[in-house]
């Protein structure tokens, strides 16, 4: 195929397997460049083509048809470099935690619990840790069944720590939404640009995590010693004592 624009509509949709009313939705969200007008015809070349298999693999990795359609009009005008975009966009997509969700079967959902209990499954089912699935288990985060597992062994029951973690994810993903808004404020501003970006999210994967280690271990402290020093735990050991 040339660089010229010798495909119609009808061929464009054949030859990239791309529907015809697809097409023009793409042109007009700005994801896709104008065809060139001959008379009464509209008319399409390679890189219409090329535009096209870039939208598709875009979507594949999550953007909405706008989003695409801004990034096409930046690129477009010169103001993005779609491979530095692109490997931003992959260190965006880098998982921080090996703690992906599988399936697994009843025999190995106990050792991973490190426990066979009476009543363990039933228990993990409604506190949500795990989703039962015919004959097999969904095991949404095996970190988090470890943490809470941890827990019941020093008393906690598996109630509690959920919640604890619910707790956790509210004020961790506000802090972290912020954070972006922060991170996307200075790049607005010009302080980062799409180059620096790649080497931040790099940086910032292991910076970040160890970050909120340090944060979250100092509040602890900070809240414990307030505990202590209210009295609040002298008045939890007296109440155990007469309940024995």
């Amino acid at each position: 195929m040339t660089t010229e624009h010798t495909l119609t509509i009808d061929e464009l949709a054949a030859s990239s397997q791309v529907p015809s009313r697809t097409i023009r939705f793409y042109q007009s969200r700005n994801a896709l460049m104008a065809p060139e007008i001959r008379g009464r015809v509209a008319y399409y070349g390679k890189h219409h083509v090329d535009r096209l298999k870039l939208i598709a693999q875009l979507q594949d990795r999550g953007l909405r048809i706008d989003a695409i359609g801004d990034l096409m009009k930046r690129i477009d005008r010169g103001e993005v470099d779609l491979g530095e975009w692109l490997g931003v966009e992959e260190q965006m997509h880098k998982p921080w935690v090996l703690d992906q969700a599988k399936t697994v079967s009843e025999a190995e959902l106990y050792d991973a619990a490190g426990s066979r209990r009476p009543g363990l499954l039933a228990d993990l089912e409604r506190a949500g840790i795990i989703e039962r699935k015919g004959d097999v288990y969904l095991l949404g985060s095996p970190a988090l069944l470890s943490i809470a597992m941890k827990l019941e062994s020093v008393g906690i029951d598996l109630q509690t720590a959920v919640k604890a973690s619910e707790i956790l994810r509210k004020h961790l993903g506000r802090a972290v939404g912020e954070l972006v808004e922060l991170f996307l404020d200075r790049a607005r501003d010009g302080q980062i640009t799409i180059a620096q970006s790649k080497k931040l999210f790099e940086t910032f994967r292991s910076v970040g995590v160890d970050s909120v280690r340090v944060v979250f271990a100092r509040e602890m402290e900070n809240a414990l010693r307030k505990l202590v020093a209210s009295g609040k735990l002298a008045a939890l050991s007296a109440r155990a004592k007469k309940k024995r």
